[in-house]
C-alpha cells in the first residue's frame, strides 16, 4: 500500500471518528430541528401575525413595501419592481425582523424553562446514599470498640 493511500485511510478514519462524536450528531439534530422551527415561525408570521397587523392597519401588506432606488421602477408590487431595477425592500426586512424577534423570544422562553427546571433539581436536597454493608459493619465495630 502506498504512503498516499495510507494517509487517505488515516484521514478517512479520523473523519469518521469526528463525525460520529456526540457533539457533531447533536449539532446536526439541532440544525435540522432549527430549520423546521424556522418554517413554523415563518408560517406564524406570514399566515397569522402579519394578516392581523394588516387588518389592524387597514389591509397593509408589509411584504410589498419597498422604496424604488431608480427612476425606471414604476411597478406597484415588489416582484415586478425588482425586475425593473434596484429597490429597497424594507417590507421584506420588516417581516424577517419580526420573525427574528419571535424566534428569539421563543428560545428565551425555552431556555428560561430549562434553567428553572435545573434550579429546582439543584435545590432539591438529595438523600445521602445508604452506606454499603462493609461500611455499616466497620461503623458497628468502631462503636463497639468505643464502649
Amino acid at each position: 500500500m502506498s504512503a498516499v493511500e495510507e494517509k487517505g485511510r488515516r484521514m478517512l478514519k479520523e473523519f469518521r471518528e469526528f463525525a460520529m462524536k456526540g457533539n457533531v450528531v447533536d449539532l446536526a439534530v439541532g440544525v435540522i430541528i432549527g430549520a423546521a422551527f424556522g418554517g413554523i415561525v415563518n408560517s406564524l408570521v406570514g399566515d397569522v401575525i402579519m394578516p392581523i397587523i394588516g387588518a389592524v392597519t387597514g389591509g397593509l401588506d408589509f411584504s410589498n413595501y419597498f422604496t424604488p432606488l431608480s427612476a425606471k421602477v414604476t411597478a406597484t408590487n415588489l416582484a415586478d419592481a425588482k425586475k425593473q431595477g434596484a429597490v429597497l425592500a424594507w417590507g421584506s426586512f420588516l417581516t424577517l425582523a419580526i420573525n427574528f424577534i419571535i424566534i428569539a423570544f421563543v428560545l428565551f422562553l425555552v431556555i428560561r424553562a430549562i434553567n428553572t427546571l435545573k434550579r429546582k433539581e439543584e435545590a432539591a436536597p438529595a438523600a445521602p446514599p445508604k452506606p454499603s454493608a462493609e461500611v455499616e459493619l466497620l461503623t458497628e465495630i468502631r462503636d463497639l470498640l468505643k464502649k
